[in-house]
């Protein structure tokens, strides 16, 4: 599967020697012009940071509100899922990849075993490493019904697309729509029949409908309220805004429902890139294609350990710029294929999340360092302009950024998450050591898979405010 990408569109060589080369070249320049000219370069530096970060600030706020006004969500009512004859459904690819997860069997039963489909018209793949042991032993004798086990070949990098990709390439598929479900879980029942109804109705340029996600397990603590509240403004929100706008919708990890000739068409998924789903929502855009959201929730398991939470966002974060990097490789090509206003909202959707947190611990540090002793140093790196940016956005961005978290929780129908929005700036604490980390290993480790751990809670029967919503207004 990996010879249909193209080599300029896979991650795969982005940050080889040549590549890191050329990067260190520029930092060691960087650091003598600031070294010859320490009164121009460091504060040129600051400067073009605090703006970077305003207007990445406002464009996130922009979004939030634009998607509270207006929301693009594509809606299928039970009655109209249930409405499709069976007959007249397209067989179906559910593709779970999963490694060192024992546990799956009785998630299967709770989670995707429970989807209303034609089990003819149901082709489930269960992709097993071949070395995974553990998880193989679990499945001895389970009884998964039409559940498909596939053991995939050893072989590097060990990442997600790469088993979606074996699973994709065996002879005898029938799907002629594909999606993925990690491992824990638990999908709208109705969601491939909404799925289905959902494509009827949009224009053929549609080659992905997104479910949104969410959490069953958001009340567990405070860490997995930020989760759900930061999901709930994504998927419900600021993705619906985004495609209103003809921008690049960025897919999520799972429940990203297209036509398997889509799919095709576009390369299937790169096995080098730590955020696949990131990757594959930028491609199709690349190919003319649009994405759009699905009134239909798939819940997940959020991560409740603070360590664990790091090691999964570092790892989002790594495959963030990694994107970014790939797609920046010819700018002026992919200017033309998706234009400017899609281009600059692509960087600070993918790059931009994990560069703005970083570019947060250096801004509070120099704060503090300033609160603390006021040295000349950090004096001349903040002018007047750098200062009065740093200012609004400590004053302004950062109240307006708890404010619309404050809106969401009410808009989404979840009040009981108002104390966790307030609380939102220890939140981009962790998002920023996450971040910090991300930038180290994209360096040292770009490839590497950070395994989450699962099973640190267990799902519940879905809520109310759970299931599918109504456009909100």
């Amino acid at each position: 599967m990996t010879d249909q990408l193209s080599a300029h569109l896979s991650a795969r060589s982005i940050l080889g020697p040549a590549s890191l080369l050329r990067f260190g070249a520029v930092a060691l320049g960087v650091l003598l012009a600031a070294v010859v000219w320490p009164h121009v370069i460091p504060p040129l530096l600051a400067g073009l940071m605090a703006s970077l970060y305003l207007a990445s600030t406002i464009d996130r706020n922009y979004l939030l509100l634009r998607g509270l006004r207006s929301s693009a969500l594509v809606h299928v009512d039970a009655e109209e899922a249930l409405a499709l004859p069976d007959a007249e459904l397209p067989v179906y690819t559910v593709l779970l990849p999963v490694y060192d997860e024992p546990t799956i069997v009785a998630n299967l039963i709770n989670g995707v075993g429970r989807l209303d489909y034609p089990v003819d018209k149901l082709e489930i793949l269960l992709l097993v490493e071949e070395d995974d042991i553990a998880t193989q032993t679990a499945l001895l004798g389970a009884d998964l019904q039409s559940t498909r086990i596939v053991l995939v070949p050893h072989s590097m990098p060990k990442t997600k697309p790469k088993a979606c990709n074996y699973g994709m390439s065996l002879p005898d598929l029938r799907g002629e729509f594909v999606t993925i479900y990690d491992a824990e879980d638990v999908p709208d029942p109705l969601q491939l029949r909404r799925a289905v109804a959902g494509f009827r109705r949009v224009p053929s340029e549609i080659g992905c409908l997104q479910a949104r996600l969410g959490y069953f397990n958001e009340k567990q603590n405070l860490l997995t309220r930020w989760f759900s509240l930061e999901y709930d403004q994504w998927f419900g929100v600021v993705l619906p805004a985004v495609e209103e706008s003809r921008c690049v919708v960025p897919l999520g990890g799972t429940s990203n429902h297209m036509p398997t000739a889509v799919w095709r068409a576009i390369g299937g998924w790169d096995e080098f890139n730590v955020t696949e789903d990131a990757d594959l929502g930028v491609r199709l855009a690349r190919h003319g294609y649009r994405t759009l959201i699905l009134d239909s929730i798939t819940l997940e398991e959020a991560n409740s350990d603070v360590v664990n939470w790091i090691r999964q966002r570092s790892r989002w974060y790594k495959g963030y710029l990694q994107t970014m990097l790939v797609h920046l490789r010819n700018p002026a090509l992919l200017r033309r294929e998706i234009g400017v206003k899609a281009t600059l909202r692509m960087i600070n959707m993918t790059g931009g999340v994990p560069l703005t947190s970083a570019f947060n611990l250096v801004f509070w540090f120099s704060m503090l360092v300033w609160v603390l002793g006021r040295p000349d140093f950090i004096g001349s790196l903040f002018p007047p302009v750098t200062y009065y940016v740093c200012l609004a956005l400590f004053l302004i961005g950062a109240p307006l950024s708890i404010f619309t978290g404050l809106v969401v929780t009410q808009a989404l129908g979840k009040p009981y998450l108002w104390w966790a929005a307030l609380l939102a700036p220890l939140y981009w604490i962790l998002q920023s050591v996450a971040a910090v980390k991300a930038l180290y290993q994209l360096l040292f480790r770009p490839f590497f898979w950070e395994k989450t751990v699962h099973g640190l809670d267990h799902p519940t029967e879905p809520t109310a405010s759970a299931r599918p919503t109504e456009v909100i207004e």
